[in-house]
């Protein structure tokens, strides 16, 4: 027997309606939040970057491949993993389908890692992922766009998500959450935590580059269609408490030995 609440058609019914104003309330705000980072005001890229990418060197602007608009994804893969994140993995995995949909509308999309091109290329087949992905290694792209750390940035104070973090009490755990990521990287949770995850958006107009929008740690919520569903599964994310190494990379689940429907 459930410990859940339980009852009536009519008790739902009246719950649920209830819920939904709520919920229409949240779109109408949600509508409201994307006008208002659309109105954010450009901030012209001054700093010339070099990337590669599987066509070979490109700058920023040759990134958005004869469109206007650019998305990049921050994914957390430094010099050191062998391995790309497993949560950024998740995210991958859900927009990896939807890349052709946006270039259709002006828009390309692409992950940069600090990795070497061919780690990333290996890992990509690996996932059998289809979105281009840009190496920064030996630029200060990922510095520069707060998703990359030094050494001595790790000791003193990190600015992540727009405010100071201290990673000290994270860096001096010997187990936990962090330590369990880092090792499926194949890292130590220093290395690890020298890559964060986010996102960027970027404008080109007349040949210069615009950075018009950046979102890290929940702000990236709303980008894991993964989540989408999970919220509105009857466990949520079921992430336990604490959150346990529960997202995987999709060929190291276990074969629970179910058909699919």
């Amino acid at each position: 027997m459930t410990d859940h609440k339980v009852g009536t058609r009519d008790e739902w019914l009246a719950a649920r309606m209830e819920l939904l104003e709520q919920e229409k309330e949240l779109t109408r705000r949600s509508d409201e939040l994307a006008r208002q980072r659309q109105e954010l005001p450009w901030v012209r890229v001054e700093k010339e970057y070099s990337f590669e990418t599987e066509q070979g060197a490109t700058n920023l602007a040759e990134l958005f491949d004869g469109r206007s608009q650019l998305l990049l994804y921050h994914f957390m893969f430094g010099p050191e993993y062998t391995a790309g994140c497993p949560s950024c993995s998740a995210i991958a995995d859900c927009f990896d389908g939807f890349v052709v949909h946006l270039e259709h509308h002006d828009v390309t999309m692409l992950c940069v890692s600090r990795a070497p091109l061919e780690k990333l290329q290996a890992y990509k087949r690996r996932m059998g992922w289809q979105f281009p992905w840009a190496s920064s290694l030996g630029n200060d792209f990922n510095f520069d766009f707060d998703v990359a750390f030094t050494e001595e940035q790790q000791r003193e104070s990190v600015t992540y998500n727009y405010r100071s973090q201290d990673f000290t009490p994270v860096l001096e755990a010997a187990s936990g959450p962090v330590a369990e990521q880092a090792a499926t990287t194949g890292t130590s949770p220093a290395q690890y935590l020298r890559e964060a995850p986010g996102m960027s958006a970027f404008a080109l107009a007349e040949g210069v580059v615009y950075h018009t929008y950046s979102a890290y740690a929940r702000g990236l919520d709303g980008l894991w269609g993964l989540y989408q569903w999970l919220d509105r599964a009857p466990k949520g994310r079921n992430e336990g408490d604490p959150p346990q190494l529960w997202m995987r990379r999709h060929d190291e689940y276990e074969n629970t030995g179910r058909p699919r429907l």
